[in-house]
């Protein structure tokens, strides 16, 4: 029998327990007190913020329903959806089993040291009755004793360490508050006055939860003030949820938490005064997700006033709400101190440079970009540097043009821009209409040209002109060989071609993706007392290339493909460039990025 349903359980109620670690295996429990006759129930296929169809419903298995004694037949309909025939009014259980197999941000996972999991990967969807409340039980069971939870859900009758019963106002609460189980790590501070929690899973001795905290203050902090000059945030608490592993980098936004996962050696470590790069990444990483608490959660493109679990939502606008994203997390990292000018124009430069050198920005366009994301970005493959532009990079390049051309033009900036929209859309569904009518407003003039030529077109973006406009320079230094060859490659006693750009000495020399490089030959060469001969060298890394090729322009690459060995004509560019962005000494601009 399945286990009595908590007195104050709303009429839709989950019981989630962690049954089996070793299998990686959640039990749930759903009773819904006043099913239909045919009742309909399915399991998300995407989840909001991650925009690939992940077919989650792979991952439930034994599903059985009863009401009372009496056992009924569940009928799947398809891929996600199953129907109950049951009697009207009559308490419906379901009971089923979800494989947590998935250590990333998205879906779920478990095993003997931890669990996590988002509500579209263990709560089936209860048809007609999506907009009624919804509690969770997070139950646990011998095997987890010493453990605890964490999540954004309201506590309805939770124990101190978090397991017990919550509260969601319907279904897009609940499937929108993660959930962390373990023996993490519990840090807490406020934020203009709300309660934020952070929990670290995964972490080695020598991190510093301390400077963690601080330094997340100060985003938390700063981010509040962004959107709200008097300090008020619109949420009551908040919890970011860290797991930190041996690789790995990510992170999803909720409504009022986030998950995120991070290599360990990025974390901040005790007796460490100076931030490592991957801490800095590290904090850019909660920077982004944070802001998303507004942009996009709240604030968020019209096409997702309200989700569709069963398919892909749509939005040509992921520009808006990845890209300008992208750009204030650095943004106000720097405007939090926890980067200088320099820190600032570094992490910018290496986004400007990852547009520049991807030959797909003169081919898609970042509303197209966005449209696309189901098919594209999830997806990459040998071509998509070629074929595509990264709504992220160029979104964020896309902002810092629209901020630097109104700070050169009025006395507004793009920060105004936001806030007007917040007000404008009442932190609601938006469209593209709406951030063309506010830059109208603040700029005294159309933007539709720009709006045409940045977001909708894929000419070259005025990035050099606008910089230079706030106390940039903008200089050109020579590129790394695998950028001049027009290559991107892997090494590991030899090298691998993973992706050829267009346009560039590689791909003009029929090189593809896949190819070993395994030598290059020079040209004819003489020598005293001899027949003219080739010579031949065997490359292991690619900066060998120089070592061999010498003066020479012009080379053959031994390259093996299908287990056939070719010879190809490659002409070795004299130099090719690369941006580095640096400060003007003595400039007189406006106070950007600091203000």
């Amino acid at each position: 029998m399945p286990p009595s349903r908590p007195a104050s359980a709303a009429d839709i109620h989950y019981r989630v327990e962690p049954t089996d670690l070793h299998a990686h295996l959640f039990t749930v429990t759903l009773t819904v007190q006043r099913p239909t006759a045919s009742q309909e129930l399915s399991l998300p296929v995407w989840i909001p913020g991650s925009y690939l169809v992940r077919e989650f419903s792979k991952n439930l298995q034994a599903l059985a329903a009863r009401q009372g004694q009496r056992a009924l037949q569940t009928v799947q309909l398809d891929k996600h959806r199953w129907q109950v025939q049951c009697t009207e009014g009559k308490p419906l259980v379901l009971t089923y089993q979800v494989c947590a197999y998935d250590s990333s941000v998205r879906t779920a996972w478990l095993d003997a040291s931890r669990g996590f999991f988002n509500g579209t990967s263990l709560c089936l969807r209860v048809h007609g009755q999506e907009t009624q409340p919804h509690t969770l039980e997070l139950a646990r069971t011998a095997a987890t004793a010493t453990w605890a939870a964490a999540t954004g859900l309201k506590p309805l009758d939770a124990d101190k360490h978090g397991f017990g019963l919550y509260l969601a106002a319907d279904y897009d609460e609940l499937v929108d508050c993660p959930v962390e189980l373990g023996n993490f790590w519990v840090g807490r501070f406020k934020a203009c006055g709300v309660a934020h929690q952070f929990v670290v899973a995964g972490a080695a001795p020598s991190f510093d939860g301390k400077r963690l905290l601080a330094d997340t203050q100060k985003i938390c902090e700063t981010a509040i003030r962004f959107w709200h000059r008097e300090g008020k945030a619109p949420f009551k608490s908040y919890v970011f949820m860290l797991n930190a592993v041996g690789d790995g980098y990510g992170g999803l936004e909720h409504r009022n938490s986030t998950a995120l996962i991070c290599g360990r050696r990025d974390l901040p470590r005790q007796g460490e005064a100076r931030a490592s790069e991957g801490y800095t990444t590290l904090l850019g990483l909660i920077s982004h997700e944070y802001f998303h608490t507004w942009n996009v959660k709240r604030l968020r493109p019209a096409e997702f006033a309200r989700y569709d679990y069963a398919q892909e939502n749509y939005t040509e606008l992921l520009w808006f709400f990845e890209g300008f994203t992208s750009y204030y997390d650095d943004l106000l990292l720097r405007r939090a101190g926890l980067l200088d000018d320099a820190g600032y124009l570094k992490l910018l430069t290496k986004t400007a440079n990852q547009v520049l050198q991807a030959p797909g920005r003169q081919v898609q366009s970042v509303a197209q970009a966005s449209f696309d994301a189901w098919l594209r970005y999830y997806r990459p493959d040998e071509n998509t540097p070629n074929s595509t532009v990264s709504y992220y990079t160029k979104g964020a390049l896309v902002a810092l043009c629209f901020d630097l051309t109104l700070r050169h033009e009025t006395e507004h900036t793009l920060d105004d821009a936001m806030r007007a929209l917040w007000r404008r859309c009442r932190g609601g569904p938006m469209t593209e209409g709406d951030f063309a009518a506010v830059m109208a407003e603040l700029g005294g003039r159309s933007f539709a040209r720009e709006i045409a030529d940045w977001v909708h077109g894929t000419a070259e973006l005025p990035l050099k002109a606008l910089l230079e406009s706030q106390g940039v320079k903008v200089l050109e230094e020579p590129s790394q060989l695998a950028q001049t060859l027009g290559l991107r490659v892997a090494e590991n006693g030899g090298i691998t071609l993973k992706v050829v750009l267009d346009g560039g000495p590689a791909a003009a020399a029929g090189m593809a993706a896949g190819d070993e490089w395994l030598g290059v030959e020079l040209p004819a060469a003489r020598t005293k007392g001899s027949a003219t001969h080739t010579a031949g060298w065997r490359l292991t890394r690619l900066d060998e290339l120089p070592l061999f090729a010498g003066k020479a322009r012009r080379v053959v690459a031994l390259v093996a493909r299908d287990k056939r060995l070719l010879r190809l004509p490659l002409v070795l560019p004299e130099k090719s460039t690369t941006w580095r962005l640096a400060p003007k000494n003595g400039s007189d601009a406006h106070p950007w990025p600091g203000r």
